[in-house]
């Protein structure tokens, strides 16, 4: 018998380990820790949309349900996607959405669905990094397209995008507002690549995660591609509960995709899951349903939050940092911190301060530093305490 090693496959043990896990293992547990380094807020979810899931449960919804979720769910994201983006070319139906165990779930039956050996995947970067990731898992070719950094903040070279987004190419992907540098795409830009992938038959995977944490105007909703695109145009979006209606722990999300995918990726979920839990899927129709105010004092929260911390982050001797337009995070150079990773394990040990390292979103973000700002007043100002503490120590 062959001498065999119990190890995976060549392509999954050459995926990048989470490097904000690294840092976060080096800190848990410690009481006096004050940690922002994940993307979540320091809040529980609403209790009206808890409540949905606890009377569902005392209804005894403890079975499986439809591969694609429950059709009052899929209608109810269809009502709300409908609302939020008119299509050029009508209305999102019922046969445009799959329901999915987390945005994160999401992603990776898309890319399943489209890329496979040899395929060609842009994702414009830096990013959160399973965006980057997930087509190595599947043999595909991912290419990084960089944002470039300046004082006038993070901005999208288009022209050179559109350059390497050749006829060779599967798939674009956009995550917008960004994870971790809260760069926004604005509309010119996304009509300009729609057309050009509608002419070159390129995928668009919009990572929407992010789409109502957005500062840049009233409405609270950032710029998307649901707004000039049509029903059958090679886009895919997909969502998560996760963000805006503060749910990270429900694991639950959704795609809107063209009718012509339906079947296939109803195939994929019921090979990655099956289905997603009925009471959460519940309370996902509370969300939608009841939960726009929260929406909106959230956003509202984080808009206080982002200012509050970036002008004290800017005070700073030394900082470099743009105000995000959207998503949650602050993503900002530190003196020192060529070595964000290594920086990162020190702010733990020294200070008691759990901040993400910038190379976790890949080497366009080293020598940057994430901080999470979903958080109150209070813990903002505790953390830049201890970070100008460390700052002055070096």
């Amino acid at each position: 018998m062959r001498n065999r090693q119990l190890t995976a496959r060549e392509a999954v043990r050459q995926l990048n380990v989470s490097r904000i896990r690294e840092v976060a293992n080096a800190g848990m547990g410690r009481p006096d820790l004050l940690a922002f380094w994940f993307g979540e807020p320091d809040q529980v979810t609403p209790e009206l949309i808890r409540r949905a899931a606890v009377d569902a449960l005392d209804a005894g919804e403890t079975f499986y349900t439809e591969n694609l979720g429950i059709n009052p769910l899929r209608e109810a994201i269809a009502r709300y996607v409908s609302g939020l983006h008119g299509r050029t070319g009508g209305a999102t139906g019922v046969e445009n959405i799959a329901v999915t165990n987390s945005g994160m779930s999401a992603l990776m039956i898309t890319t399943q669905a489209l890329a496979g050996p040899g395929d060609r995947i842009v994702t414009v970067t830096p990013v959160w990094p399973n965006l980057v990731e997930i087509p190595k898992i599947l043999g595909a070719e991912s290419v990084s397209f960089p944002l470039t950094f300046s004082s006038e903040g993070w901005t999208l070279d288009l022209e050179r995008l559109l350059d390497t987004l050749t006829p060779a190419t599967t798939a674009v992907y956009i995550n917008s507002p960004n994870n971790p540098t809260g760069w926004t795409i604005d509309v010119e830009s996304q009509r300009a690549i729609l057309e050009h992938c509608r002419r070159h038959g390129i995928w668009i995977l919009a990572d929407d995660a992010y789409e109502r944490l957005y500062f840049g105007n009233r409405q609270g909703v950032a710029p998307s591609f649901l707004d000039i695109s049509d029903p059958q145009d090679r886009l895919v979006s997909t969502n998560t509960f996760s963000k805006a209606w503060q749910m990270t722990g429900w694991r639950l999300g959704w795609m809107v995709i063209p009718e012509e995918l339906s079947s296939n990726v109803a195939t994929l979920i019921e090979y990655n899951t099956s289905c997603a839990p009925g009471f959460v899927q519940r309370a996902g129709i509370r969300a939608l349903e009841q939960g726009e105010q929260a929406v909106h004092e959230f956003n509202a929260r984080l808009k206080s939050a982002r200012d509050f911390l970036l002008e004290r982050l800017m005070a700073l001797p030394g900082i470099e940092a743009s105000v995000p337009s959207g998503a949650m995070y602050a993503f900002f150079r530190a003196p020192d911190a060529k070595d964000s990773l290594a920086f990162c394990k020190r702010l733990v040990d020294s200070a008691g301060l759990g901040l993400a390292p910038g190379i976790a979103f890949g080497p366009e973000g080293e020598g940057f530093i994430r901080w999470c700002f979903a958080a109150s007043t209070t813990r903002l100002e505790e953390g830049i305490e201890r970070l100008a503490m460390a700052l002055e120590k070096k």
